[in-house]
């Protein structure tokens, strides 16, 4: 029982990390500057706060998949197929952060050329600026978009198992559900409503904030697997 609630309490600490780091990335240090219709004189001057932006996101990106290979031995004990696909999510969760990193990276370059070099033609560098932030655009939504499938699984994993309450784990996945349709209608250039994406936040906060209180509850999957041997 201890270990468990160790295990629970350890990702739950993971989790709430990922959290913040995503509200300062996108809130503080990142969106406000790449999301601005004139990033290009922008950017440059802000060239710390992007690349820390690019740290913490590889970072969180990292601590989804130390989150998947903790549950790893827990959740194989329902479901290997369900233990593998969170693993397998969540490293592609990590490589499509990395792919939107690239284009966070590319805008802060064309900025700094922008800004320090005086002998280019800026007329070209700003008609190439629409379509670098078009890409940044792209590769964050299709990050999102992924992300979506690793949130799911975890969830639905959870509800399953009853490692949390059915009512978050049930929660969590209407959640991911109203993400997935919002990310995949804004792509498809028919955008609902962003405030389909705040149960999303709600429930990646109640869920850190329950696991660093109460830790997994193994009782019933111990109990199952034990009948099971």
């Amino acid at each position: 029982m201890k270990s468990s609630n160790n295990l629970g309490r350890g990702v739950g600490l993971l989790f709430l990390l990922i959290f913040v780091m995503g509200i300062l990335v996108y809130q503080y240090l990142q969106g406000p500057i790449l999301f601005s219709d004139d990033f290009v004189t922008t950017a440059a001057p802000n060239a710390n706060k992007l690349i820390i932006s690019v740290l913490l996101g590889c970072l969180s990106g990292l601590f989804s998949i130390g989150i998947a290979a903790l549950l790893f031995p827990v959740l194989k004990k329902h479901s290997i197929t369900l233990a593998v696909l969170y693993v397998a999510f969540s490293i592609l969760d990590f490589v499509a952060i990395s792919i939107d990193n690239t284009s966070v990276v590319a805008m802060l370059e064309l900025s700094k050329e922008y800004v320090t070099n005086v002998e280019v033609n800026k007329s070209v560098l700003e008609s190439m600026a629409p379509i670098f932030s078009q890409k940044h655009w792209w590769t964050h939504y299709l990050s999102l978009f992924i992300s979506c499938f690793s949130v799911f699984v975890l969830y639905f994993a959870f509800y399953r198992t009853k490692l949390i309450p059915r009512v978050l784990s049930g929660f969590g996945m209407l959640a991911v559900l109203l993400m997935f349709i919002e990310i995949l209608a804004s792509i498809l250039g028919e955008g609902i409503s962003m405030n389909m994406l705040l149960p999303m936040g709600l429930i990646q906060l109640i869920l850190p904030l329950w696991l660093l209180v109460k830790g997994l509850n193994t009782k019933w999957l111990d109990a199952n697997f034990s009948v099971a041997g």
